[in-house]
């Protein structure tokens, strides 16, 4: 038989959503009465603005006929698309062929390790989105798991809590490493600021590494002040990629579209451009996002289309003021919620799971477990505002009664 990539036996055993899902289920087995909210995972719940539902019934209709059938596509994106996203979304400060048109950002951050090799270095919020550890583990570039810290020894853990205001330190970004950076960062719902960014960026190019900038959630930045790109900052086009997607803004999680902006004045220490090999490797591991994603991210981008998901946007930033509002009413303060669909909350007294098994026991709501996402995320758990507002006022409601009276 085939011998096993010994990366994958390294991956911690249980995936954080896995096992939310398997303590959601065994409860519910045991507790059939129980109406469980999840205020957990981060999967939108509104339906599909009408501007978008009509571009892909449309464009459904067309490939019914000869005229308008498609087959095999650009792997890098429809053209209109990339032109679309470099004007609506970046002013012009990226060309329309710097962008690459995905199925999500996900998958473009496996897609980014196959660039970066093994003997990488790589640097990592925490606490942080599991998916950019998991997928360098993939590649062999993380080094053993140290178990009593839950970190694994080829990785720079860059810790973000109350004590450095959500941002770290930089002066340990590894020499020639690959940086993530996640704003609104998930889990913790804090948004960096352009100086913070602007110190990262000079941070970044002093240390001769590469930035890959997670802007996910920059739709949900509410204050003219904060950056949504990495981009509005000078410098960043030399040392920076940036992934983001249509999935938190316009509801396409189950559409799958995103997309990665690779620069063409990034540069290898030998001179050579990451757009180049980027290209490459999109252009063997990737055939192009659906024709129907496509039609519905133009149509997203439309003026009716960026009106409509604001709506949808504003919609769940809602979601988390009630959320907010009822965990500082019975003494837990929050982190995020206002720039940001998620809300990190201390848990005093308590682990992450025990946290998640009381409030599912008492209240029947779901929690992330703030562990879930590195070491420093113990003791905290992650709300999602992603949710049904019928739903989101009863969690509230629960939350308080559950909860009420001063914590200590």
């Amino acid at each position: 038989m085939v011998i096993r990539n010994p990366h994958l036996a390294r991956l911690t055993s249980r995936y954080l959503f896995s096992e939310i899902g398997r303590r959601r289920r065994e409860f519910a087995a045991a507790h059939p009465e129980a109406k469980v909210i999840s205020l957990g995972i981060g999967d939108t719940t509104e339906p599909l603005v009408e501007p978008i539902v009509t571009a892909v019934r449309e464009r459904a209709a067309a490939m019914g006929t000869r005229e308008g059938y498609a087959g095999y596509g650009d792997e890098q994106g429809l053209t209109a698309l990339r032109q679309r996203i470099a004007e609506v979304l970046y002013g012009g400060k990226v060309a329309a062929d710097e962008v690459f048109v995905s199925d999500g950002c996900k998958c473009d951050i496996g897609r980014l390790q196959l660039m970066f090799g093994p003997a990488a270095r790589l640097a990592v919020q925490d606490p942080s989105y599991p998916a950019y550890v998991d997928s360098a583990v993939l590649t062999g570039m993380t080094g053993g798991l140290i178990e009593e810290r839950g970190q694994f020894a080829g990785i720079t853990y860059l810790p973000c809590d109350e004590g450095n205001g959500f941002f770290p330190d930089l002066t340990v970004i590894p020499e020639r490493g690959i940086v993530y950076f996640c704003s609104p960062n998930n889990p913790t719902g804090a948004v960096a600021t352009r100086a913070q960014l602007q110190q990262l960026v000079t941070a970044v190019r002093a240390k001769r590494a590469l930035l890959v900038f997670d802007a996910a959630y920059s739709a949900y930045i509410r204050d003219p002040q904060l950056p949504r790109t990495i981009y509005e900052i000078d410098g960043a086009g030399e040392v920076a990629i940036e992934t983001s997607s249509f999935s938190k803004p316009a509801g396409f999680t189950g559409v799958r579209l995103g997309w990665t902006v690779v620069p063409k004045a990034l540069r290898y220490e030998d001179g050579s451009r990451l757009h180049d090999d980027f290209n490459r490797i999109v252009t063997t591991v990737f055939n192009g996002a659906s024709v129907f994603s496509q039609a519905a991210g133009l149509a997203a981008l439309s003026p009716a289309g960026l009106e409509a998901t604001r709506r949808q946007v504003d919609h769940y930033l809602g979601n988390a003021r009630l959320i907010r509002e009822a965990l500082t009413t019975v003494g837990f303060p929050c982190r995020g919620g206002d720039n940001a669909p998620y809300l990190w909350v201390r848990i005093p007294g308590k682990s992450s799971w025990e946290a998640f098994d009381e409030l599912l026991h008492k209240a029947h709501v779901v929690a992330t477990p703030g562990a879930g996402f590195g070491p420093a995320g113990e003791g905290y758990l992650r709300f999602s505002a992603f949710g049904h507002r019928e739903n989101v006022e009863e969690a509230a409601g629960r939350l308080r009664r559950v909860f009420g009276g001063p914590r200590p």
